[in-house]
């Protein structure tokens, strides 16, 4: 009984390390949709849009020596999963008068996957222990 209780825990844990990885490659797949105005990592540059490190907690609109619009700016929000996932289906509806000019990602899982690997980087750029 006990062995059989082992090998349920060990294929549990690998299951669940198999779908962290395929979260992880899914996310960095949505990510390319981003790469265009975003930059994330530790050479990460302001580009088109500002750079994504440190996303997680942080207030909109206050990466330094980026040229926010007036709305994003006082948008008053500030970085979480629930709020990610709801600006990242439509960001003109959540910031309206916002720049980001790009449609959405509609499909949920692929929004949550996307933050789950913004997420992993720190405000320095280096990956760190994901939480929720």
């Amino acid at each position: 009984m006990l062995k059989m209780l082992l090998v349920a825990i060990v294929a549990f844990a690998a299951s669940t390390a198999t779908a962290s990885a395929d979260d992880r490659a899914a996310g960095a797949k949505s990510f390319k949709k981003c790469a265009p105005c975003h930059d994330i990592g530790e050479n990460a540059k302001n580009k088109v849009g500002p750079l994504l490190n440190g996303l997680a907690g942080r207030k909109a609109g206050t990466i330094p020596e980026y040229a926010y619009s007036d709305a994003n700016k006082s948008s008053g929000l500030t970085w979480d999963k629930a709020t990610f996932l709801d600006y990242i289906k439509d960001p003109k509806a959540k910031i309206p008068k916002t720049k980001m000019v790009f449609i959405g990602i509609k499909k949920e899982s692929e929004a949550e996957a996307l933050w789950h690997y913004i997420k992993e980087f720190g405000p320095d750029g280096k990956h760190q222990k994901s939480h929720d």
